[in-house]
């Protein structure tokens, strides 16, 4: 059964809470600071206010998920839903020992897959679909669709998610919108697709290792997937002020926790960079060693408003060369 009416994936999360729990009910998902996202329990959002939330985390050696560990919490608190997904996390998740640990628990098993759909669609990560009771996702990030929301979910379930969509948390469906995704999903299915999810995940590695030549710490040591992590510790600014930064500079980031960061949720220690958007404009590996030299420039003279403009001028140049088709 597919739900396409949400309006954002929070709310596809929210409309799959309402549907499979009650106000109280205990849920499991990743900590934020190791890569998870605000509706996944997080006491600053809805879902860590009308219910329960528990978090797991990362390994602190690997900084990779550690699915004993998940094991063990589940079947310690028995949550009436667990989950799997994130919103900063470079690895591919294994749904499938996920659904074995929430069968073992008892629980309802939700997998949110809006970082990942254009990668799962592409048949470049694990598909949650023939595991989990409920796939919650977005139709933007790498399925690159217009802003939306969307649920898949088991039959048994349909009626339930049909009901908690609409009326239980939205109004009328936007038609435009749904009209977008559908279009989204047809380019899902074309070959050049799955092309440029592959390019996708090339131009973050090469993004990664060239950020890495220039002395950054990336979380778990790299990527195979759309995003990266950049631990800023060694290099004297935090997430917040490197944000800002390159923001000034011309170049959209957005600041990260790392795992088991020391700073404050909305100071942070962490640079997450994804690539589906340079992607896009037909960037290849060869552009990530020049987005590399202009990010490693703004962030090694960050109090340098000469250094703002010189990048801006060069990133005018990237963006005249690889324009928006």
């Amino acid at each position: 059964h597919a739900n396409v009416q949400p309006h954002a994936g929070s709310q596809a999360n929210m409309a799959t809470y309402f549907a499979l729990l009650n106000p109280g009910d205990r849920i499991l998902g990743m900590n934020l600071a190791s890569g998870g996202h605000l509706t996944h329990g997080q006491k600053v959002n809805f879902s860590g206010q009308f219910y329960h939330g528990l978090a797991y985390t990362v390994d602190p050696k690997t900084e990779l998920l550690d699915y004993d560990a998940i094991e063990e919490l589940a079947m310690y608190h028995k949550p009436k839903l667990l989950i799997a997904g994130a919103s900063a996390y470079p690895r591919e998740i294994n749904f499938y020992r996920i659904a074995q640990i929430a069968e073992r628990a008892g629980s309802y098993f939700m997998a949110d897959m809006a970082h990942i759909a254009g990668l799962v669609a592409a048949d470049l990560h694990q598909s949650p679909i023939p595991f989990a009771d409920c796939v919650t996702s977005s139709t933007h990030k790498t399925l690159r669709g217009p802003r939306g929301g969307i649920i898949l979910s088991h039959k048994k379930h349909a009626s339930a998610i049909d009901k908690a969509v609409m009326p239980g948390v939205q109004g009328g469906p936007l038609m435009h919108q749904i009209a977008a995704k559908a279009l989204a999903f047809s380019y899902a299915q074309e070959p050049e697709f799955k092309q440029y999810q592959q390019q996708i995940i090339n131009n973050a590695q090469a993004l990664a290792n060239a950020l890495h030549k220039r002395g950054y710490r990336l979380v778990t040591g790299g990527t195979n997937s759309h995003l990266m992590i950049i631990d800023l510790r060694n290099k004297d600014i935090t997430g917040k002020t490197a944000e800002q930064a390159l923001e000034k500079a011309g170049i959209t980031t957005s600041r990260s926790c790392i795992p088991f960061d020391m700073e404050k949720p909305w100071i942070t220690s962490g640079l997450r960079l994804g690539t589906p958007a340079i992607t896009a404009r037909g960037m290849k590996e060869e552009q990530m060693e020049t987005v590399a030299e202009l990010i490693d420039t703004v962030l090694e003279h960050h109090t340098k408003e000469d250094v703002y403009r010189y990048t801006n001028e060069r990133i005018q140049e990237l963006c005249k060369t690889f324009p928006i088709t």
